[in-house]
């Protein structure tokens, strides 16, 4: 499954060099997830939390190959890449201005319960998962 968000650079993302801080791309990163996770569940990430399921960042590799800009408007593409095992899911994000690639991340992702304990993913994000796989 893939998704793509637009994203604008404010000010507040920026630090000293007028550059977009690096944490903040993890920011961009998760508004795509939110949106590609919520698409796939046909909930919003608040109703998939309260029915017990919380996705969190397992591991995230990043890099920064061109910084984001003020007033750069940018997209962030995400893809679900594989279900690693019941309880891990492979994401690839990329942040682009236009045409140029500016950051890349593979980030893995947890599904836990209310107590914060290892739990499989929702049926239905892991079913429009392997059904848009089989597509591509």
């Amino acid at each position: 499954m893939r998704g793509e968000l637009d994203i604008t650079v404010y000010y507040e993302d920026t630090d000293a060099l007028g550059v977009v801080y690096y944490a903040n791309y993890l920011k961009y990163f998760e508004r795509g997830r939110s949106e590609l996770l919520a698409r796939a569940t046909g909930r919003s990430i608040a109703e998939v939390n309260a029915a017990g399921y919380g996705i969190a960042v397992y591991r995230a590799d990043v890099v920064y190959k061109k910084p984001a800009r003020l007033s750069d408007r940018c997209r962030v593409s995400t893809e679900i890449l594989s279900q690693g095992s019941p309880y891990r899911l492979h994401v690839a994000q990329t942040l682009h201005r236009g045409d140029e690639l500016l950051t890349t991340g593979a980030i893995q992702l947890v599904c836990l319960d209310s107590e914060f304990r290892l739990r499989e993913f929702p049926a239905e994000l892991l079913a429009v998962r392997g059904a848009d796989s089989a597509e591509t």
